[in-house]
């Protein structure tokens, strides 16, 4: 992962949400991440609204809910759409193979509920989040608050070194009303397998692993924007 500075960053994921909000069309049902970088995919999106574009969108958190509207962006409700044409994310980390991590801002499972719909799921980052293997970026880890003890002996057996997520002094609480668990397993060879392993876990609602999930990453490096697509 390389290491730019902030104002280089913010320029990049701009460049990146510009790139990204081209491939959305009329009538789209668009699914809307939640982050920095979404944010600004969030206000590129509402520029073309203001310019004649009609869409809907699906917000992936209640903070990407209030932006949207705020911004005068169309909301559906995620639970009722069967599918979602396009959508457009930010993430922690991500490989040339299109495995990511994501969660670092607390919304990874209905993040990921948005990519399983999406025809189309875009992921838009700047430079410093693309590498070799996953694992320098924790993968965060939703888990239902009385299934938490368990989950984090669990995550121990597959190697992991657990961490109960707080903020402000408090734990951090889903928008779900769920806990997260930042889980160290180092450099991770195999994603898929730890994917799966994970997924077996009784009580861990969702992980930041997405695997297989995501068509196309845009990154931004400097003046250049560099599109990494699935085979």
């Amino acid at each position: 992962m390389d290491s730019i500075g902030k104002e280089q960053q913010n320029a990049e994921k701009l460049a990146a949400a510009i790139e990204a909000v081209k491939f959305i069309k009329d009538g789209d049902v668009v699914g809307l991440g939640t982050g920095s970088t979404a944010t600004f995919a969030i206000q590129e999106l509402a520029k073309r609204i203001k310019t004649g574009l009609k869409i809907t969108a699906a917000a992936s958190s209640i903070k990407t809910e209030e932006l949207a509207i705020a911004a005068g962006i169309p909301i559906l409700k995620l639970e009722n759409l069967g599918s979602i044409d396009i959508s457009i994310d930010g993430a922690d980390e991500f490989t040339e193979s299109l495995d990511l991590i994501k969660g670092g801002g607390g919304a990874l499972f209905r993040e990921k509920i948005i990519a399983s719909l999406s025809k189309n799921a875009i992921i838009i980052t700047d430079s410093s989040k693309k590498v070799k293997l996953l694992g320098a970026f924790k993968v965060p880890i939703e888990v239902v608050p009385l299934a938490y003890q368990y989950v984090f002996n669990k995550i121990e057996t597959l190697g992991g070194a657990g961490k109960l997520r707080n903020k402000d002094n408090q734990k951090f609480i889903t928008d779900n009303g769920n806990y997260i668990i930042d889980a160290d397993f180092g450099l991770i060879d195999n994603p898929e397998k730890l994917s799966s392993q994970l997924n077996e876990i009784d009580g861990l609602l969702a992980h930041g692993l997405f695997i297989g999930l995501t068509a196309k990453v845009i990154m931004a490096k400097g003046n250049e924007i560099l599109t990494f697509n699935s085979f």
